[in-house]
């Protein structure tokens, strides 16, 4: 079988090459799955760098955080062969070889069945950055957001969960305001139905005052640091902020006031270890609530021989949309 393998040399210093492993060197798992496609995310970007981005433990290694295939062989009677499946999370690319090879052996608990209407591509345009975008959705909406409370912002818009998070959230009726750093992307923010596309710098002035006009109904945020903090003193009595992504930093200097005076919430989104069932609603909500000619759009394909030069551009913020990698071309 094909894959993408990370070797790591006398130096310390890990490179990846396609090159032919035999099947038995799989990890060990309940279900084998005949990966069709995969995709490139920010920590496939990590994992794919000299020094592994602190997420690599052991080498040789394949990664890829996710993919979608067909069962090939299975020992859980929740999965027959011929099954198509979609598997997110559960440090699969980082601590355990993962979606960049041919086949992958999982343990069942981490598969969940591709709902009627998402085929393993659609399913992969999604990906986990689309899967974290509808966790951060539901997560909105299951503290009380619903279309005709006000705009909901989204940051990071241009990346992977911040388009598919506009995507859904136009797509059911919300008034989409999107935050990019990158001005040429706004035709393809409006496109996804962002109805007001705003400057990055606009929104990441240093916080004056821990308070300033209610004007978010909802957020989600794939940045974090400055730009989080900022956004917190501009959320609606009893919004929620969805906080899904660190690229703008762990450190967070923020006020406790629109916490205590507004009642703001802070929801931590983490796709990792998602229970099953969490995971089996977000997904029925892709199957109904994302356009998937929309989602499309946003798709640059790629393959396998690829995958290390794209990951060096997603690292320096240079990937629009979503990176979907075809395994088999």
């Amino acid at each position: 079988m094909r894959a993408l393998v990370m070797e790591q040399g006398e130096d310390g210093l890990a490179a990846a090459q396609i090159t032919d492993i035999d099947e038995a060197m799989l990890p060990e798992g309940d279900v084998t799955v005949a990966v069709e496609y995969s995709t490139l995310n920010y920590k496939d970007g990590l994992c794919l760098s000299p020094k592994g981005g602190g997420l690599v433990r052991n080498y040789p290694h394949v990664p890829g955080i996710d993919f979608a295939g067909t069962v090939e062989t299975s020992d859980d009677p929740r999965f027959a062969a011929g099954d198509k499946v979609v598997l997110t999370g559960w440090r699969v690319g980082e601590n355990r070889w993962g979606g960049y090879a041919e086949k992958a052996r999982v343990k069942a608990d981490w598969l969940v069945p591709l709902p009627d209407g998402l085929s393993p591509h659609d399913a992969m345009a999604v990906g986990t950055a689309g899967f974290t975008a509808m966790l951060a959705v539901m997560a909105l909406e299951d503290h009380g957001l619903t279309p005709d409370k006000g705009p909901v912002l989204v940051t990071g818009a241009a990346g992977g969960v911040g388009s598919v998070a506009t995507a859904i959230l136009a797509h059911i009726g919300y008034d989409v305001a999107a935050v990019t750093g990158r001005p040429e992307q706004a035709d393809y923010l409006k496109s996804l139905g962002a109805k007001t596309i705003i400057a990055r710098d606009e929104i990441n002035e240093t916080v004056k005052r821990p308070l300033e006009t209610e004007t978010w109904a909802g957020c989600i945020d794939a940045v974090g640091g400055d730009m989080l903090a900022r956004i917190l003193g501009q959320m609606k009595y009893g919004a929620s902020v969805a906080a899904v992504g660190l690229a703008g930093g762990a450190h967070l200097p923020a006020s406790v006031v629109p916490f205590l005076l507004r009642g703001v919430n802070l929801l931590g989104i983490d796709s990792v270890t998602q229970p099953t069932e969490n995971r089996k609603r977000a997904w029925a909500r892709v199957a109904t609530d994302l356009p998937l000619a929309k989602l499309h759009d946003m798709v640059h394909p790629a393959t396998l021989t690829e995958l290390p030069d794209l990951g060096a551009a997603i690292l320096k913020g240079g990937i629009k949309g979503r990176v979907v990698v075809d395994v088999n071309a």
